[in-house]
């Protein structure tokens, strides 16, 4: 059993409780939670799928993967009442690793709509080459530890926010197999000039290549390979 602590319109959608006691019988995590909640007050699920109510474990925003483990607070966020006239963040929309392709409008929107403060933004797009270290490359296969990974990538943007003069930082890696000439990795900068949105873009991957375990599976003429080092 889990109890999940409710505020605001929550409370109302769950017939004025303010707190639930749910057995979690078919997982432990977030999205297993989501799912009985689905079935149980599917107000309150649709607006968790909306994004519109958030999730937190540990006062921390969760994400679909996250792990429930005996004792862990949980409540349901919706919308924080306040001046800035910003939604609650999900994390997830701005640290993402996916097997799809992403749209550069879209991410640059999602990172502009953070704030009207943003006067400046740098953006980092890698690209897959046909051609590395005097090889011709056909294709490349990105192989990520799932949940590490994203854990990385979510301790860079932390680190962006506290460390640079920057509002937002968005960083997308895809995995799978990627043909030359799509997209990899996008990581947008925005901030109130252009000299920290510079840095803190060029920070960001940087730290990317040496921390996050993320392997490269080069395919050529001549059989595969695995790049252990890729500027």
């Amino acid at each position: 059993m889990v109890t999940i602590k409710l505020f605001g319109m929550t409370k109302v959608l769950a017939r004025n409780q303010g707190s639930l006691s749910l057995a979690l019988t078919n997982g432990r995590r977030v999205k297993d939670l989501v799912e009985i909640l689905d079935r149980e007050y599917p107000q309150v699920g649709e607006l968790i799928h909306k994004k519109k109510v958030l999730v937190s474990v540990n006062q921390e925003i969760a994400h679909e993967e996250t792990e429930i483990k005996d004792g862990d607070e949980i409540a349901l966020l919706p919308p924080f009442a306040g001046g800035s006239g910003m939604e609650p963040i999900d994390e997830s929309q701005f640290v993402r690793v996916q097997r799809e392709n992403f749209s550069i409008d879209q991410e640059l929107d999602r990172v502009k709509s953070r704030s009207k403060r943003i006067g400046g933004i740098a953006t980092f797009l890698g690209i897959a080459r046909d051609r590395s270290k005097g090889r011709d490359v056909d294709s490349i296969t990105f192989e990520h530890y799932e949940g590490m990974a994203e854990k990385k990538l979510r301790e860079i943007r932390e680190r962006a926010l506290k460390d640079f003069d920057i509002l937002e930082l968005l960083i997308i890696h895809r995995y799978g197999e990627i043909t030359i000439g799509e997209n990899i990795v996008l990581i947008i900068a925005g901030a109130e000039h252009r000299a920290e949105a510079f840095q803190a873009c060029k920070w960001a991957i940087d730290e990317l290549k040496q921390i996050t375990p993320i392997w490269k599976l080069e395919r050529t003429p001549e059989g595969e390979v695995w790049v252990e080092e890729h500027p």
